[in-house]
């Protein structure tokens, strides 16, 4: 499931912009030839996957940007709108766990087999009652969103104007997600994370798709969000998906992408935008096969 229905106004149509000029500047190779190699950090058979990923985004309606982070080299891959900011889905639901299990660890709150039942729930299926009686029991909107701000890294994200201080009226972009996951990944308490990585490997139906798209191969773990949104006094609603999570081998990569749609495209054009895009950066079958979830 996404966030409860609300609205979201018609963006200015931007042009998408294929971003492989942003990657890293290769490296030396300090064996055989001594010279530089034309396709470090990423590998020649990545960097071939990149262009055609920037192809397939360059060639999609609405606003898609993606960012692959490579956690062993330290390289970044944007595609699209690096730019873009909007509405976050249920994305959050990754940051509210976050939160709640480090509340749990200092001592603050004590969370029940139910509560536990709860985070399960929003992980797996993305279940919009057992995040909000979470949100209800334990959350504080101005001191959730101050962690997530300046302890997560995410400091693009923001409630929406002119709606309810929850979990599911935020918005946000690639980096927010990015640095999200990063956290989980390098300074979260490592029962927790490994908690959070079991979870995010073994998702329902419902959030098979986004980086799901990678494949089993690659040990995907993901957490995905959909919305059909209007800004607070506009009538035009369109639908938003966004996807983040990680790929490969000890999580190695870090992926982050969001979709914000054209009115009268449905929930099917952004899960597949996405999926596609994924599955390109990493070589699984186009088009991905997904599981577009219920709208709500």
């Amino acid at each position: 499931m996404g966030a409860v229905p609300r609205v979201l106004g018609l963006l200015l149509l931007l042009p998408i912009i294929a971003a492989c000029s942003n990657v890293p500047a290769a490296n030396a190779n300090p064996v055989g030839t001594g010279t530089a190699d034309p396709c470090a950090p990423w590998g020649c058979a990545q960097l071939a996957r990149l262009d055609t990923a920037a192809a397939v985004v360059g060639r999609t309606p609405g606003h898609l940007s993606i960012t692959v982070t490579d956690r062993q080299t330290g390289a970044v891959w944007h595609g699209g709108e690096a730019s873009l900011r909007t509405w976050a889905g249920s994305t959050p639901k990754l940051a509210l766990t976050v939160y709640l299990l480090e509340e749990a660890r200092a001592g603050h709150i004590k969370l029940s087999s139910q509560d536990q039942k709860n985070i399960d729930a929003m992980l797996s299926v993305s279940d919009n009652d057992a995040a909000d009686a979470l949100w209800d029991n334990y959350a504080n909107s101005t001191t959730v969103m101050q962690r997530w701000q300046t302890t997560y890294g995410m400091t693009g994200a923001s409630y929406v104007d002119g709606w309810p201080k929850r979990w599911g009226f935020v918005k946000l972009g690639n980096g927010d997600l990015t640095a999200l996951m990063t956290y989980i990944l390098t300074k979260l308490n490592a029962t927790d994370r490994q908690s959070i990585v079991d979870r995010m490997r073994t998702v329902g139906d419902p959030q098979h798709w986004g980086v799901w798209a990678a494949g089993a191969a690659q040990q995907p773990g993901v957490k995905d969000g959909w919305d059909y949104c209007v800004e607070k006094g506009d009538s035009v609603y369109r639908w938003v998906t966004a996807t983040v999570g990680f790929v490969g081998q000890d999580e190695r990569y870090i992926v982050a992408a969001q979709y914000d749609g054209q009115s009268k495209d449905p929930l099917d054009t952004g899960v597949h935008a996405l999926s596609d895009v994924i599955a390109t950066v990493f070589g699984a079958p186009v088009p991905a096969t997904v599981v577009v979830p219920k709208d709500y």
